[in-house]
């Protein structure tokens, strides 16, 4: 049995099993299996390799600009040198190297005078930071199957208020977890810790939280849609496991390793840490992964092939979510949203059913409120959307190429036949009450 054909089965007994029996160990393994192949899933189809790679080339471009507001907002607190020691140990698995990197990149801060920029040189050094955060919100938002991105002016607020209140927050965290740790209370408490293991443990517990904290921040607050303060949590504290985990790996790595100097030479330091860089990406999507997934688990149900989702299914779901859409706001019940319309078609992927309502919205049928996250309603009145116009919306033809004049001929005669059948059937005609 080959690869292919051995993950084919895997997947069958990991999709096709009753979560809901058996014993805890086995719900857990089964929970486990399922989120390692969504995320070999994202990572096989490619789009998510390619925002990793984005991002980390978006970092070398944005960090200098980045830490250079970040200094200038600090400075204003008396607190620019707090964030020197942050940026030294994001750097340490790089050993030697990471030392040389990290005085580099502050020579570089420091040679960078914001005063004299003018407006223009301020509001591109701006931009180049803020496209950073763009960035991530992008690949957080196709984990998440968002369709839409903040609006420039909540993009401006929103990105504005991190950049200029984060670093002010994370330090004033930082020092708030020095004063007490040099308290007298807590010298106190472990004095007969004569070798400090106890007060060495608890402080890196207290860095581990701090990191899995900022990464919880950046799960719940950066995807545009509403995630849950437990899914956020959970994620942070795994993905800030993975970090110091892998972080220990890679020095080890690193020290074990002597050759790479010999190889690249003066590039050695440049090399890995644009490899540093990329992996702090990959642990950072994959805790965002993990968070969209405790949240939503139909994001982890396999993607259906095209040739899955026929032109019937389509059809049957595009009547079906205007009922009830026209449903609810005839009877003023709450709106569907997106992910209520989803959750009506087990078995099937959520941007298979995204794609319809899509289509739905596009031909003005239906439109979405401001509410987070958004709602449906019926564009127009029930009894003034036509069900042909519901059917058109998703048999129009993606690609309009050359056509052979009898095929042109039969398909309009199907047109005809579907349009005598319907007769002058609205939407309203299809609302019930337990939709």
């Amino acid at each position: 049995m080959d690869i292919a054909n051995y993950h084919a089965r895997l997947r069958r007994i990991l999709w096709q099993t009753d979560r809901s029996r058996g014993s805890l160990p086995q719900r857990l393994a089964l929970g486990l299996g399922r989120f390692l192949d969504g995320v070999y899933q994202a990572f096989e189809d490619g789009g998510l390799s390619l925002r990793i790679m984005g991002l980390a080339y978006t970092t070398l471009l944005s960090l200098v600009p980045l830490l250079a507001v970040s200094f200038s907002v600090l400075k204003a607190f008396g607190a620019q040198n707090e964030i020197d020691p942050l940026l030294l140990e994001f750097l340490q698995p790089l050993g030697e190297q990471g030392q040389m990197i990290h005085n580099r990149i502050l020579t570089f801060v420091d040679n960078l005078k914001v005063g004299v920029l003018g407006f223009v040189g301020f509001a591109m050094l701006f931009y180049t930071a803020v496209s950073l955060l763009i960035h991530v919100e992008r690949a957080f938002n196709t984990i998440w199957r968002v369709r839409d991105g903040r609006s420039a002016g909540r993009r401006f607020s929103d990105y504005l208020t991190i950049i200029l209140i984060g670093p002010v927050l994370v330090v004033t965290a930082i020092g708030l977890a020095n004063s007490a740790l040099s308290s007298h209370l807590f010298q106190e408490l472990f004095a007969a810790d004569s070798l400090g293991t106890v007060s060495r443990l608890v402080r890196q517990l207290g860095s581990y939280l701090l990191l899995s904290g900022a990464f919880a921040f950046l799960y719940g607050f950066l995807p545009n849609t509403r995630v849950q303060l437990r899914s956020a949590l959970v994620g942070g504290l795994v993905a800030g496991a993975l970090w110091l985990t892998v972080g220990r790996l890679f020095a080890a790595f690193i020290a074990s390793s002597s050759n790479y100097s010999a190889v690249y030479s003066g590039f050695a330091g440049a090399i890995l840490f644009i490899i540093w860089v990329y992996v702090n990406w990959m642990l950072l999507i994959v805790g965002a992964q993990l968070t969209a997934y405790l949240q939503n688990p139909r994001l982890l149900e396999p993607r259906l092939h095209g040739a899955t989702v026929d032109e019937r299914w389509r059809e049957q779901v595009a009547l079906e979510c205007m009922a009830c859409i026209a449903g609810a706001w005839h009877d003023n019940q709450p709106y569907w949203t997106l992910a209520t319309l989803q959750a009506r078609y087990p078995g099937f992927q959520a941007d298979a059913v995204a794609a319809v309502v899509e289509r739905l919205e596009r031909r003005r049928l239906i439109v979405a409120d401001r509410s987070e996250p958004p709602a449906y309603l019926p564009a127009r009145t029930s009894e003034t959307i036509p069900l042909t116009e519901v059917v058109a919306a998703v048999r129009e033809a993606e690609n309009q190429g050359a056509m052979l004049p009898a095929v042109t001929t039969v398909l309009g005669e199907l047109d005809a036949a579907i349009a005598r059948t319907l007769g002058e059937r609205t939407v309203k005609d299809l609302i019930a009450p337990n939709c």
